[in-house]
């Protein structure tokens, strides 16, 4: 963001992909009170078991929600980009139940609860469109769940991939077809389901099938009809702008 760009900006660009928003809707969400803070890769937006007084915008940076359960597992459970209320539900609930942890270099505003409450009662098309960003999280969650529980491990991680590249896309941030994926193997194991040695020689079995090729961190989409094809892809559960093609 530059100096003369609202903070908040994000926040409205985001909200009016699910509702149309007025001026006066625009306005309201930029005169937000907030709190800017920046988080190095590994920081807390909100930890397991807090009591929360804010909800989160990302204004940069990628990062990720995490559950932790009894003996140290962790599961990865949604990746988020600029623009995502990451904690939308923090409005409403009084003790975060999982955690949201910096998966990059993050800048962040944290939005008083209060505040998010009364601008949502005093502008419809605002509380409609965090409506809709929660419905949509959701859908998210839902096919996580389907991905992990029924697909095996190359479909697993061709829809992940497709995934993110079609949502960095979306999000202004990168080319579907090649982009920067800022998860390590561990991580991604623990968004999968899977061991890191068997996220290892999946990546490197997607790269022999002509699907993908890597450097460092970088991925190149080589075959995309073919990477969705494998990951039994479609981009409906996204609920992206009908001009968003899958």
């Amino acid at each position: 963001m530059t100096r003369d760009t609202p903070l908040l900006l994000p926040m409205v660009q985001k909200l009016q992909q699910w509702k149309p928003l007025d001026e006066a809707d625009r306005d309201a969400i930029l005169a937000l009170p907030c709190r800017a803070e920046t988080l190095r890769p590994g920081g807390y937006i909100v930890r397991q078991g807090d009591s929360t007084t804010t909800s989160c915008l990302l204004v940069s940076g990628v990062a990720f929600r995490q559950k932790v359960v009894d003996g140290g597992g962790r599961s990865i459970l949604a990746i988020h980009m600029r623009g995502d209320i990451v904690d939308l539900q923090n409005s409403l609930l009084r003790h975060a139940d999982h955690s949201v942890q910096a998966l990059t270099k993050i800048d962040v505003a944290f939005i008083p609860r209060e505040a998010i409450v009364d601008v949502a009662f005093r502008f419809p098309n605002v509380g409609l469109a965090m409506w809709y960003d929660t419905l949509v999280d959701g859908s998210i969650f839902r096919e996580w769940i389907a991905s992990n529980s029924r697909r095996d491990a190359l479909s697993r991680l061709a829809h992940l991939l497709c995934e993110f590249g079609l949502r960095m896309e979306a999000a202004g941030l990168a080319d579907r077809l090649c982009y920067e994926l800022p998860m390590t193997q561990d991580q991604l194991a623990d968004a999968l389901g899977l061991t890191p040695i068997h996220v290892n020689r999946t990546l490197k079995r997607l790269e022999e099938l002509g699907l993908i090729s890597r450097t460092q961190r970088s991925v190149t989409v080589t075959n995309w009809a073919n990477l969705a094809r494998v990951g039994d892809f479609s981009c409906d559960y996204l609920h992206l702008p009908a001009s968003t093609p899958d």
